[in-house]
Order: C-alpha cells, then sequence, then structure tokens
C-alpha cells in the first residue's frame, strides 16, 4: 500500500486510515479488522497521541482515539489520506471496513452510493 512508504510502516497505515474511515477507534477494532495482534496497534496509537496527532479518552475501560483537531498536521494528513481513501473501490472499502461500528444514520449513502 502507498500510504506504507509515506507514512513509515504497515501499522501506521493501517491506524491512520480506519481513523479517517470511523473518526474514533480503539486499538481491538483495528486489530480484529485487519486479523492482526493488538499490541502494535496501540502502540502505533500511542505514539501518534504522544507527538500529537491524535488525541484519546476513555470510554469505560477501552481508551477511543481520534484526530486532534488542533495539530498543525491533521489537515495534510487527512489530505493524503482522502486521496487513497477516494482511490479504493466500493469493494476495498467493504473489504477493508467489514465491521460496523454504530448503526448507520438514517438516509445515509453507503460508500458515496445514492
Amino acid at each position: 500500500m502507498i500510504l506504507d512508504g509515506i507514512f513509515g510502516n504497515k501499522t501506521a497505515s493501517k491506524v491512520l486510515l480506519h481513523l479517517f474511515h470511523y473518526n474514533e477507534i480503539h486499538s481491538a477494532a483495528i486489530a480484529n479488522d485487519y486479523g492482526v495482534a493488538v499490541t502494535p496497534i496501540r502502540m502505533q496509537l500511542e505514539r501518534f497521541e504522544k507527538v500529537g496527532i491524535l488525541v484519546a479518552k476513555n470510554v469505560g475501560r477501552t481508551r477511543v482515539f481520534s484526530f486532534n483537531q488542533k495539530s498543525p498536521f491533521i489537515k495534510p494528513i487527512k489530505a493524503i489520506l482522502e486521496i487513497f481513501y477516494n482511490s479504493l473501490t466500493i469493494e476495498e472499502k467493504e473489504k477493508i471496513f467489514s465491521t460496523r461500528r454504530r448503526p448507520r444514520q438514517k438516509g445515509k449513502p453507503i460508500y458515496g452510493r445514492t
């Protein structure tokens, strides 16, 4: 994936792409979607939090991460992610983001379908 070269490694790419798609995410959800161990995902999320790209909050016993909207780097990072995300086919998106995180809003299109 081209994002691996841009962001340095596969784990970083997976974390940022999932965050772009879902807006909020926790490590177990990303690990589950990709069938990988939770530890490297959690460590990458914490690295991004430490440098100020992500922020976290506790929801029960789970740490939920989102983009730090106060960071000046978020806009360009999201621009790169958006280019890649929009280049994916509907089938690729359904494969990568197969797990629904919450009910779909009434009337909201599915991946650009109307």
